[in-house]
């Protein structure tokens, strides 16, 4: 299965991603920005069905997709049993006997990143401590994002100081609703500073942004005030990450790289659920951004139990049989 073996690491060929720096910001690079709806809905209802991976093609994306998700929970009775459990699940994602099938035990695919509430990074970090996988920590009055500012700033040096390499803030969402650029500006600048070595994920909402224009407007603004991913959804929302929304972000973010030179990295989250939901996002990425955004560096799904159905397919690649869905140890 050599399609499936040769998409462990980040291939050489790939230079590391300069940190973004940000700019001053500058309206006319999207104020009279205009996103065609119908257009957009159009080609992100053909991502899954003009391109098909297939056999050992499709494995191998399955498991670049493991490689890029972030292993979330953030519920309200956490504890740090749960966390040590995901943290298990997130450096054996797969269990030993599918992995060697795979022709993948040299090199034991693992998840990108653990992502908790900053009262759980502690745990997470012991629990992933010598396995190379980041702690990621939202912050900043997650959901919401309405405390105020200086609670949401030492949130965030709170989940830093307890060893989180990245922090998934939220923006303050009636500043994109009333065009408020310079206070979203100001406000995201002033997380980014807060963060420190962490990089930084600014979570849009976009479902709560009402239109695909403010959701242009508003990566814009947080890249332009030093975003390292920009991230559509805390999940929380009533519509989370869709296609059409994800295709404006990523044209967001190349046209951002063409003036800056920055690759900024891209998270969908919230309602991604199914091997195929993978599937289409990362055809999305690849024909938008090409393959230098398969990785997790640059690309990243918000997702749980999402991971229970990739094993699931898997299984059944090696196996020819598929397992109930309960039969995967996180379902």
């Amino acid at each position: 299965m050599n399609e499936v073996r040769h998409i462990g690491a980040i291939p050489a060929r790939f230079a590391p991603v300069a940190r973004n720096s940000g700019t001053k910001l500058c309206l006319d690079w999207f104020e009279d920005i205009q996103v065609n709806l119908s257009a957009s809905e159009r080609r992100a209802a053909t991502l899954g069905t003009r391109r098909t991976v297939k056999k050992n093609y499709q494995a191998a994306w399955l498991v670049k997709a493991i490689q890029c998700i972030d292993l979330t929970t953030l519920a309200g009775d956490d504890t740090p049993g749960r966390v040590n459990r995901l943290c298990a699940k997130a450096k054996r994602p797969l269990r030993d006997d599918i992995v060697e099938a795979l022709g993948l035990a040299e090199a034991p695919p693992t998840v990108g990143a653990v992502c908790v509430y900053p009262a759980m990074v502690t745990s997470a970090v012991k629990a992933l401590a010598g396995s190379g996988i980041p702690v990621a920590s939202v912050a900043t009055g997650f959901p919401a994002g309405l405390t105020p500012l200086p609670q949401r700033l030492a949130e965030i040096r709170y989940a830093v100081s307890e060893g989180a390499h990245e922090i998934d803030i939220v923006i303050h969402r009636a500043q994109v609703l009333t065009q408020d650029w310079q206070a979203l500006y100001d406000e995201i600048s002033a997380m980014r500073e807060a963060c420190g070595e962490a990089h930084m994920k600014a979570i849009l909402a976009t479902g709560d942004l009402k239109t695909l224009r403010n959701v242009y407007k508003a990566s814009m603004v947080a890249m332009q005030a030093g975003a390292d991913f920009i991230k559509t959804s805390t999940g929380k929302e009533d519509v989370n990450a869709t296609l059409p929304v994800s295709l404006t972000m990523v044209r967001a973010l190349r046209d951002y790289g063409e003036r800056t030179g920055f690759q900024i990295g891209f998270k969908p989250a919230g309602g991604l659920k199914t091997s195929k939901d993978a599937i289409n996002w990362l055809i999305l990425m690849n024909e938008e951004l090409g393959r230098r955004f398969l990785e997790p560096d640059l690309f990243r799904i918000g997702a749980s139990s999402m991971l229970a159905d990739i094993e699931r397919q898997l299984e059944h690649h090696v196996t020819g049989r598929y397992a109930a869905l309960t039969h995967q140890a996180l379902s």
